[in-house]
């Protein structure tokens, strides 16, 4: 690849156009807890409360979550989704009655759909993993050329 004017690598147009936020640990959460209820709210009102769409819907929010955490903060990826999962089911888990029964659907929520909660938690996890390789291999490539 042709090197800017600092001698950096030029990456390729498509790249440049995608956005390359980098998250802090509590800012992933913080988006993963956001992404998740806003998805929610969004089953709520125009899917009847589907959780099979919140499901459906939850892959894609951890996996964006754990590509646009920092290198840093890679191990927070995997451990944030879950607890956004938990945060937007509530408002679409069906709990009638007071405050037992709000947790009584959340439970019930959270122990029939954990095959979505899951697959979310391992998306991240393996996005983390990979990207953790990549970083140990690029700090290790420059030993081994000299």
């Amino acid at each position: 690849m042709p090197a800017q004017s600092g001698g950096a690598p030029r990456r390729p147009a498509v790249a440049r156009r995608l956005p390359r936020p980098r998250l802090t640990g509590l800012g992933g959460g913080l988006f993963a807890c956001t992404a998740m209820v806003l998805v929610g709210g969004v089953c709520w009102l125009l899917f009847s409360s589907s959780l099979f769409v919140y499901g459906l819907l939850f892959p894609p929010v951890a996996a964006a979550t754990a590509l646009w955490v920092r290198p840093a903060d890679l191990i927070t990826a995997p451990i944030g989704v879950p607890i956004a999962f938990a945060a937007g089911v509530w408002p679409i888990s069906g709990g009638s009655g007071g405050f037992g029964g709000q947790l009584m659907g959340l439970v019930s929520a959270l122990s029939l759909h954990a095959g979505w909660l899951y697959a979310g938690t391992l998306v991240a996890a393996l996005i983390a993993l990979v990207r953790k390789a990549v970083l140990i291999g690029r700090r290790r490539l420059p030993r081994r050329a000299s």
